[in-house]
């Protein structure tokens, strides 16, 4: 039996599509993917409005009969879709999942990100939640929060808990951490307000004060990277070096010779695939009890975990390990280990398709 993914194109730099690219290749040759070009893409690369509405239209009505033409070509594989909780994603995704009901699929729905003021609409009735969703056969959560946002909408089927992943091709070659001394900061996100930029730069500030010489990469790009440019020059703060995004042996480089991640999000986290790296590479982590992180982070023993946006309070978390180093290197070797046992692709790839071929 076919089990068939209906994924964003794999190679746009986007957290679905970098799941599904780093998990490609620890499926079995039973596994098919059917890419697609996310509205969102298609906007960024048509400013026009009619030019874009036209590609809009023309790209959906390729999309459906591609997936028609895929699960009649593979005699009704299991489906697998993966959108977000959010309005554009439930409408678009609904309509495959009645396509695929049509042709008599199993269907089961990856959720990975939750816009929660949509949610709260949904709840409170101000907004129509698709029955098609009611008929999926399965879901899959990124946190244990997320599995109780689809019982509060009286979803029955199977709620699995699974990850993000850390792609194993990232470690190759990498030597264990040795920290000796906290001299680089790693900030690895969207360069946006609700990813804790702006937070990340006011403890950086407050640290320097105590330690001149340390350093803050920020590698990413995002709607405030020119704005937390200018938010830098004008509080008149050096050592900060945004690289703009990275990936390869560049991405592997910042990891390699960074001593500490940081990520102070509000945002609307499912797990975030940086934070899961950091540990990988043995970084200490500093970051917010967001999505599926609250389900496994010990605090003390992976970092910190901090509930406030008060760069005092992550200014004074990092200066404890700043101060202990060997502390810092009990906290790299434990995030390593834990995040080989639980995170690599190569184990995520079969626990998801063995669930899916179960349905």
């Amino acid at each position: 039996m076919k089990i068939l993914i209906n994924t964003p194109k794999i190679t746009i730099p986007a957290g679905v599509s970098n799941h599904y690219l780093g998990l490609r290749p620890y499926f079995s040759n039973y596994v098919i993917y059917n890419q697609y070009l996310p509205g969102h893409y298609l906007k960024e690369k048509n400013n026009h409005r009619v030019l874009f509405l036209v590609k809009l239209i023309t790209n959906k009505f390729f999309e459906i009969l591609r997936f028609s033409y895929l699960i009649i070509k593979y005699k009704k594989p299991t489906i697998l879709l993966n959108p977000s909780f959010g309005k554009s994603a439930i409408q678009r995704d609904a309509l495959f999942l009645r396509i695929a009901k049509f042709f008599g699929c199993k269907v089961a729905v990856f959720m990975h990100g939750w816009d929660k003021s949509y949610l709260e609409k949904v709840l409170n009735k101000e907004v129509q939640f698709s029955y098609a969703w009611f008929k999926a056969d399965a879901f899959f959560v990124l946190a244990t929060e997320f599995k109780e946002y689809l019982e509060k909408l009286n979803i029955k089927a199977p709620i699995h808990l699974t990850s993000t992943k850390v792609n194993d091709k990232l470690l190759d070659g990498v030597p264990t951490k040795k920290i000796e001394t906290i001299k680089t900061i790693l900030f690895l996100a969207r360069i946006e307000k609700a990813k804790g930029i702006f937070t990340t730069i006011d403890a950086f500030q407050i640290l320097r004060q105590n330690h001149p010489k340390i350093k803050l990469k920020v590698v990413g790009s995002g709607n405030d990277q020119n704005t937390a440019l200018e938010y830098a020059k004008n509080k008149n703060i050096s050592n900060i070096n945004f690289t703009g995004p990275l990936s390869g042996e560049a991405l592997k480089n910042e990891f390699i010779n960074t001593d500490l991640y940081i990520l102070p999000t509000t945002h609307g986290e499912g797990m975030p695939t940086s934070v899961l790296e950091a540990m990988a590479f043995g970084l200490p982590v500093i970051t917010r009890p967001v999505g599926g992180l609250v389900d496994f982070f010990e605090n003390d023993k992976m970092g910190y975990m901090i509930e406030s946006l008060n760069p005092e309070e992550y200014a004074v978390k990092i200066e404890i390990l700043i101060n202990n180093v060997e502390k810092a290197n009990q906290i790299s070797r434990y995030n390593t280990k834990y995040a080989k046992e639980h995170f690599m692709a190569s184990k995520i790839a079969p626990e998801l398709e063995k669930i899916i071929e179960e349905l």
